[in-house]
């Protein structure tokens, strides 16, 4: 039975994720030591702190993610046959699958938070969940408002029957009436800060692909599954032209479980914290066994 690893993104983030690990995992404990010397500031009191505001920051979020999912991953000392990651996850699944070290992408991610933080100050934006439509007619949605109140575009498509979309605050608005009228059974506005995954998403893109060519991306043992195209490859450029292509295009998680499964996966392991990704993959595909460690 072939083991599908999954990596979560923004979103799934919890106050005091890890401590447990970090007190009693030694391997746990010195990535987390060696991450906070790279990043020139205590993660540690970021993720095992008594307030949760500077965990749920942008530039301190991914980096936390990141640093759990990966030193989580060490700890299990098994094997994926396949990896793919939600967004900021795709990070953790590269360094996973030996794309680039951890250290590198580690470098990588924090100038990610800072410069979508820095886009979601010159291009305010947001994000809302709409459930019970089809992929098609969120997609037709998102055409028909894109216009003189901003653009909004479809940013994940997360499961069956769930997709959320990103763009301009009164373009925004304007799909909570449209979706209900076309009969959503939830529509939702997410607690981010920006419109991830969108053209609001640009002055970011720019530097960080830049970044991303300075780097040698390397063969990877096993297939890691990019969220632009929700397809698994081994080819290094492709994998890199992927993730170039990733902060302004939607999330593909639906076709990617979907493909993960046609090629032969039946356990599905979401590694770091939370449960996000089993519920997603669970909507998604019928008659697969599901695992988490966080």
């Amino acid at each position: 039975m072939k083991k599908a690893y999954l990596f979560p993104g923004q979103g799934s983030q919890i106050k005091g994720m890890g401590f447990s690990h970090y007190q009693f995992s030694e391997t746990f404990r010195k990535r987390c030591d060696s991450a906070s010397e790279i990043l020139g500031y205590d993660l540690t009191s970021i993720m095992f702190g008594d307030e949760d505001e500077r965990l749920s920051q942008t530039i301190y979020t991914q980096p936390a993610l990141f640093v759990h999912a990966y030193a989580r991953f060490e700890m299990l000392r098994h094997e994926p046959d396949m990896v793919a990651g939600h967004s900021l996850g795709e990070f953790t699944a590269l360094a996973v699958a030996g794309v680039q070290s951890f250290e590198e992408l580690l470098k990588v991610v924090q100038k990610r938070a800072e410069w979508m933080y820095q886009a979601t100050q010159q291009e305010p934006g947001a994000m809302l969940a709409v459930i019970g439509l089809e992929d098609q007619q969120v997609e037709s949605i998102c055409e028909e408002l894109s216009g003189e109140d901003g653009v909004v575009v479809p940013a994940n498509f997360n499961t069956v029957g769930q997709v959320v979309v990103s763009g301009h605050e009164k373009a925004i608005e304007n799909v909570t009436d449209k979706a209900k009228e076309a009969g959503a059974k939830l529509v939702k506005r997410l607690p981010v800060s920006g419109a991830f995954h969108s053209p609001l998403m640009a002055s970011a893109n720019e530097p960080l692909n830049k970044l991303l060519d300075e780097l040698e991306f390397r063969t990877p043992a096993i297939p890691v599954y990019s969220n632009a195209v929700g397809k698994g490859s081994r080819d290094p450029e492709e994998l890199k032209n992927n993730l170039k292509n990733q902060l302004m295009s939607p999330v593909r998680w639906t076709q990617t479980v979907q493909n993960m499964y046609d090629e032969g996966a039946r356990l599905f392991v979401e590694v770091g914290p939370g449960n996000v990704l089993q519920g997603l993959t669970k909507r998604a595909i019928k008659n697969i066994s599901l695992a988490g460690f966080d």
